[in-house]
């Protein structure tokens, strides 16, 4: 690989991960993709918006900065184009680009008779109906204030980063990613008064299955489990945010380009 390479000729150590579907090119280290976050001093991750998720999610319990390379169609979470590549690496291997921290979210998940799990997300949790087309019965708090019942195909619990995500297609609002706050969006709501609700990240938000049925939850694509009757899905803030390496246009010039945001079409 050419970027790898170009590296290597500066002295700069190159460590693939190898549990991600690709083997390393010939002549280069590999080691699974937990221990390179854990030792990495940056974690560039070249794909598209779901191996920058996975990348996130290998730095959850470290400070490594990700950097981001779009080598995908549309790549929202990666805006460096892969004809920048080269020069960006070296700006970031240079201390020439800017870090900017993104908050990210604990899922934990607790049922009865069963231990609670927990996981990190930098773009939302999503609670859906299982293999049925039933609609849901998802009853929300906020500090143990009632926000609402929903009746609806699932709920989306966004971080601002990933308010332009799924959230944004089930008519979520988007949020600039220096907010510290949670977007709650039901999907396809039963009821024209459910609409998406802002709240801070620092309160309790939770929410329980109260329908009879299963449904499942899934945490930015990555991590799923099934939620039974009065299990309990609970959201707040997590105590380390993503450390990303910050685009160079502006948050509004890339919903421009990515998006398409604000054009009027004649």
């Amino acid at each position: 690989m050419g970027l790898a390479e170009g590296l290597r000729r500066r002295g700069i150590d190159v460590v693939f991960a190898d549990d991600y579907g690709q083997e390393a090119p010939s002549g280069f280290a590999s080691a699974p993709g937990l221990k390179v976050a854990a030792d990495a001093d940056i974690l560039v991750a070249l794909g598209g918006d779901g191996t920058f998720l996975h990348g996130a999610s290998l730095v959850q319990n470290h400070d490594v900065p990700l950097l981001g390379l779009n080598l995908g169609s549309l790549g929202f979470l990666t805006p460096y184009a892969s004809w920048e590549a080269t020069a960006t690496l070296n700006d970031a291997a240079d201390g020439r680009l800017d870090i900017e921290e993104r908050m990210r979210i604990e899922v934990t998940l607790r049922g009865s008779g069963k231990p609670s799990e927990s996981h990190s997300a930098l773009n939302e949790a999503v609670i859906t109906q299982r293999g049925l087309a039933r609609l849901l019965d998802l009853s929300a708090s906020l500090n143990g204030d009632t926000i609402a019942t929903y009746k609806a195909d699932g709920l989306i619990l966004s971080t601002p980063t990933g308010s332009t995500a799924y959230s944004l297609a089930a008519g979520g609002p988007i949020l600039t990613p220096d907010l510290e706050a949670i977007v709650l969006t039901p999907i396809c709501p039963h009821t024209l008064t459910n609409r998406p609700v802002v709240v801070r990240a620092d309160l309790g938000l939770s929410v329980t299955n109260v329908s009879p049925d299963h449904a499942t939850l899934s945490v930015d694509g990555l991590w799923s489990r099934e939620v039974a009757p009065q299990d309990v899905v609970e959201v707040c803030k997590a105590s380390r945010p993503l450390r990303v390496f910050r685009p160079r246009s502006s948050f509004f010039g890339i919903l421009r380009q990515k998006l398409s945001w604000g054009e009027r079409k004649a």
